[in-house]
Formats: C-alpha cells, structure tokens, sequence
C-alpha cells in the first residue's frame, strides 16, 4: 500500500500493519515518518525496539533466524533496518522477501532507505515489502512549496505569516530543510500565538541557505535573477571551486544552442528534447527559455563559457563567479556584458 506523507497519520490510526517502508533523501523528513510509526506502535502495545544497519558484511540469515526463534513470553517489537545504499544485495533481497512473506509473530519491521530509482522500485524485494504493508516515500517541497510548508509547520504552532515573510523566510533556509524545521521551532519559542511580522522573523533568522551547483541551471531557464545570483554568492561564500557551477551553466547553455540551430533548420522540438534528454518535467522552462533569447545571444554566451572556464581554472585574471554572474543576467535580458576577450 503506498501511502502519502499527509496520509501515515490517519493510516496508523487504523491499526498496524506488518511492514512500513519509508523511502527518501531528506533525513528531517524521514525521521519524522519513523518518528509517526514508532509513537503508533507504542501505543499499540509494541514496548521493545531494535535497530539495524545493513552495510557490507552484514549476516542476513542470522538476522532473520533469530526473530524466528522468539519465546512465548518474547515482547512484542519493533525491528527497524537502515539500508544506506538502498541495495540489500541478493542475499538481503531474499532474506526482506521472506520476511515480507511470513512476518515473524508479534514483531513489526520498519525499513528506511534513500530514495530509489526505478529498478530499485521495480525490485522483488521492494515489491514484496510493499504488498505486505506500507510504502511512505518523502520528498522535500520544491522552492515554489518551500514558503507554504514554512506557513504549515508555523501554523501548527499558532503563528501565522503574510506571504511576504513566508518568502523571506524561504530564502534564508533554501535547502536546508532541517534548518527551516530549527527556525520555526526557534520563532515557536520566541513569539506568542498570533501573526508573524517580519521584522520579527528578521531579528530571529539565521541565513542558513545551502545551495548546489545543480541549483544554477533552474534558476537561468526561470529568468530568476534573484535567485541566480544568490546562488553564485552562496556558493562563492562556502568555498566550492567554480569549474562545477561552470560546467552546467555551459552544458545548459549548449542544450539552448543546439534547440535553437536545430529550430532555426526546422528541426522538430520534441526530438531534439529526446537527444538532449530533456525530460518533460523540464521541458517547458526549457521552452520558456528560448523565447527569450535568440541564437546569436548564445553563440557569444559559448564563447563566453570558454573564457568563463579558463578563468575557473585560474588561467585568466578574472572572477568567475563574477563572470558567471554577468552572462546570467544578460541571458535574462538584465544587462548587456562585453565577451571577456574584449575587456582584458
């Protein structure tokens, strides 16, 4: 049974079930998942809990063996499993299957992995433990979710936020989930019930944004500016060499060149997408992108990528987080910059 986050709560209510699985890369979010299935089993009577790690080496028929052997007058427990990798190997691909086919008496499993792709989903194993209870798999909001799921977790504390402050609020934490969960919890402590100015908010937040490289294409093909540049001076700011953040703003960059010449020639779109791997969850900010700029904007924005990397690797006198900066924002139509090789 797979069962949204929103949904666990009301699914526990009903009673349990032998297996739970809770799948996902945001460690705030998982363990509150897990923290939802232990409290329920608690009060279901389960008073013993065990907990596992599955990592090379790991002696699966012993594992099992040893919930098989349980006495009469055994507690009634809960066995949790990590499985960092998400990888039980053959061995521990059987083993959760005959789990999963035959739970041991009075005893509960409760798996975490990371999230997995789609040949770990399509696995025995992963199916087996699924049909015999229940999948949660948690997925952190978007950056457009990030400022509601602010508002919803202040809410359940009695405060209340304009959707500016909600914003604000999101920039600072961008992620950093478990550190938007720490300022809310923070403002709970500081503020009474009622509304959030921001002036408050601003007293008691702590920039804590965390930004990737990966973070970069996004936010050019959004023409958010804004968010483009906090992104450069974030990473900037923690230190990460710029040949990264290089590499996919030229490899975004190209991807718009090829679509482009490819228009120009009359080429279909849906199949240079399919070449370029443009998955459709991408495709209309991809399509946005081009419209608004032209195929000469991005035969110089190439050259300027090559100058831009030569500069990354310290072999021209320049910043390229600066540089990176700039051809950015005259992509977004915020400003014109010369070719590097003009102004040197």
């Amino acid at each position: 049974m797979k069962l949204r986050p929103e949904q666990l709560a009301a699914a526990l209510k009903k009673g349990p079930v032998p297996v739970y699985v809770v799948s996902g890369d945001e460690p705030l979010l998982v363990e509150e998942a897990a923290a939802l299935i232990r409290h329920a089993l608690r009060e279901a009577g389960v008073a013993e809990r065990q907990a596992f790690q599955a990592e090379t080496g790991f002696k699966w028929a012993e594992w099992l063996a040893s919930f098989d052997s349980l006495s009469l007058f055994a507690e009634r427990r809960l066995i949790e499993l990590r499985l960092p990798t998400g990888k039980p190997g053959v061995e521990g691909g059987k083993t959760l299957e005959a789990w999963a086919a035959r739970p041991p008496a009075d005893t509960w499993l409760l798996v975490l992995l990371p999230r997995l792709d789609r040949a770990g989903q399509n696995a025995k194993w992963f199916k087996a433990l699924e049909a015999a209870g229940a999948l949660v798999t948690v997925q952190p909001p978007t950056l457009e979710q990030l400022p509601a799921w602010i508002g919803e977790r202040l809410g359940r504390h009695g405060l209340k936020a304009e959707r500016e402050t909600l914003a604000w609020l999101a920039a600072r934490v961008e992620g950093n989930l478990l550190a938007a969960h720490q300022e809310v919890e923070k403002l709970a402590l500081l503020l009474p019930p009622g509304p959030v100015k921001l002036e408050q908010a601003r007293e008691a937040v702590v920039d804590v944004a965390r930004y990737d490289a990966s973070d970069l294409p996004e936010a050019l093909l959004k023409g958010d500016a804004t968010r483009y540049c906090r992104i450069l001076d974030g990473l900037k700011a923690e230190g990460e060499a710029p040949p990264l953040a290089v590499w996919m703003l030229a490899n975004e960059i190209r991807n718009l060149y090829r679509l482009a010449s490819g228009q120009a020639r009359g080429e279909s779109l849906a199949g240079m997408y399919a070449e370029l791997r443009i998955w459709e969850s991408r495709q209309p900010l991809v399509g946005r992108a081009l419209k608004q700029v032209n195929l000469a904007q991005l035969s110089q924005a190439l050259r300027q990528v090559g100058l831009i990397d030569r500069a990354a690797k310290g072999l021209l006198r320049e910043d390229a987080w600066e540089l990176m900066k700039q051809l950015g924002l005259s992509l977004m139509g915020q400003r014109t910059v010369p070719l590097i090789a003009e102004v040197i």
